[in-house]
């Protein structure tokens, strides 16, 4: 007797149906979302998109597919801080690369409510704590990568943070930097020195320069210091890095080359009043 008939159905893919018993329930899935609030990243769960009508488009994986190039693709061993980690997006890419500790960490409880949903939903371990940008250099241990990703402007003190973070990053490791830009986009070689009396270079569109926000930008109070390119790179250098590449226009990768000087990090000089 065959074991069953020609004109009988063929048996079911069991490993497809297996596969799509495991998937969570879309339906809940997008209520779930939908509890915790507005988010501000777009991840994709399993088909759902968490922020589908962003006004920056598919935010942050725009940003992400001009800068994932500058990373390795495995990261097994490594350690990545991501400050400002928002819903969770850098530091699941990290984590899906393979990297042995994700710690993210932010002030607001509603994005790591989200973090911690999204990772939780994509089974990946990271770690996620409420801290300010402020106490990030509190954190035990320091990291072979750590993230500072659209957190630089909206900072009432965005340099004093910048010296914080970098004291996270390992000698060997590196820091992916990324703030918003505004007014000229070019850069010069300029003097290391100039008159008190030459005023001329202020008035240059190109010379290294943070627009102040007394009010509101972009309908969002926290937009502080928007610096334009000159000056981003420059704060960067004077911080102690070195700018190793920059693969779009808002993001550099770089290393803490002289960011510890005499034995001490640039901020500790500069509150000690010996920088």
């Amino acid at each position: 007797m065959p074991l069953m008939s020609t004109s009988a159905p063929f048996p079911p893919d069991t490993e497809s149906n297996a596969m799509a018993a495991s998937l969570p329930d879309r339906a809940l899935l997008q209520q779930q979302v939908r509890q915790l609030g507005d988010w501000f990243h777009n991840l994709d769960l399993y088909g759902v998109a968490t922020a589908p009508n962003h006004f920056l488009g598919d935010f942050p994986n725009i940003k992400w597919k001009q800068i994932e190039h500058t990373l390795p693709r495995d990261l097994h061993g490594a350690s990545v801080l991501d400050v400002g980690c928002n819903g969770g997006f850098y530091s699941i890419q990290m984590k899906r690369r393979g990297a042995d500790r994700v710690l993210g960490v932010d002030v607001d409880e509603r994005y790591l409510n989200q973090a911690r949903f999204a990772a939780q939903t994509l089974e990946l371990e990271i770690e996620f704590e409420q801290r300010s940008v402020y106490d990030v250099d509190r954190i035990e241990d320091q990291f072979d990568y750590v993230l500072f990703m659209g957190v630089f402007y909206h900072l009432r003190y965005p340099l004093f943070a910048l010296d914080k973070v970098i004291k996270k990053v390992r000698n060997s490791g590196c820091l992916v930097f990324q703030t918003m830009l505004r007014g000229s986009p070019s850069v010069k070689q300029w003097e290391n020195n100039y008159h008190f009396w030459n005023t001329e270079i202020f008035l240059d569109p190109d010379y290294p320069a943070m627009y102040f926000v007394e009010q509101s930008y972009a309908e969002d109070q926290t937009n502080w210091w928007i610096p334009n390119r000159a000056a981003a790179e420059a704060m960067l250098r004077s911080s102690g890095l070195q700018l190793l590449d920059h693969p779009e226009q808002e993001t550099w990768i770089c290393a803490p080359r002289t960011a510890v000087r005499n034995g001490s990090y640039v901020l500790d000089l500069e509150l000690r009043g010996t920088l």
